[in-house]
């Protein structure tokens, strides 16, 4: 029974190293586009109504007092140094809007480098890996969480044609990754999946 599994294990551990040495190109890229963008995650206190509503009342106002000072930037390196700065103003914003909700729940607000899955948000994929994040966690921060990108900036109003916006920081073959779902989106799934993967096995 031992050997058996043993050799299980073996014959599992050579297709996942084939299958990750054939696909290292393609996790290289993934890997190349997750370190120019930034992204914002906000997460709510639960799943229940009005802690989800507050979430979104929170988004709505860090994204309207940041996006000025955001849209300055065209370098992540100096959009980071930025960020670290607004930390305060940030959390300050969410605590206010938390309280004029009538709740007292903590706020944080941190940047961090964090795994996400495979995300879609309004008309683009990002592949599942470890990206930068401005991360702002309501209460418990037990509820389902939002997220867009805030660099390049695509979660405001004024990012209408996000191609544009993407083309500031991207490549055209990193915008084809993320915008061309139907040709990328069973590699973004199975590299997810490798990833899991590996992490279990580690």
């Amino acid at each position: 029974m031992k050997t058996k599994r043993l050799i299980t294990a073996l014959i599992l551990g050579f297709i996942i190293t084939v299958a990750v040495s054939s696909f290292s190109g393609f996790a290289s890229d993934c890997g190349q586009l997750s370190d120019k963008i930034l992204r914002i995650h906000i997460l709510a206190n639960s799943d229940s109504e009005e802690n989800q509503t507050l979430k979104l009342a929170v988004r709505d106002a860090i994204i309207a007092e940041t996006q000025d000072v955001f849209a300055r930037y065209t370098d992540k390196t100096e959009l980071l140094a930025a960020a670290e700065t607004l930390l305060p103003d940030i959390k300050q914003t969410a605590a206010r809007v938390i309280a004029e909700n009538g709740y007292d729940y903590t706020v944080n607000a941190e940047i961090t480098n964090m795994y996400f899955t495979v995300r879609e948000y309004d008309g683009f994929t990002l592949p599942s890996g470890y990206y930068d994040a401005v991360r702002v966690t309501i209460g418990e921060a037990k509820g389902k969480n939002w997220w867009c990108v805030l660099f390049p900036q695509l979660c405001i109003p004024a990012a209408l044609d996000k191609k544009d916006v993407l083309s500031s920081v991207l490549t055209e073959k990193e915008i084809r990754m993320i915008t061309e779902k139907t040709e990328y989106e069973f590699r973004f799934k199975l590299l997810e999946w490798l990833q899991e993967l590996t992490q279990k096995l580690v």
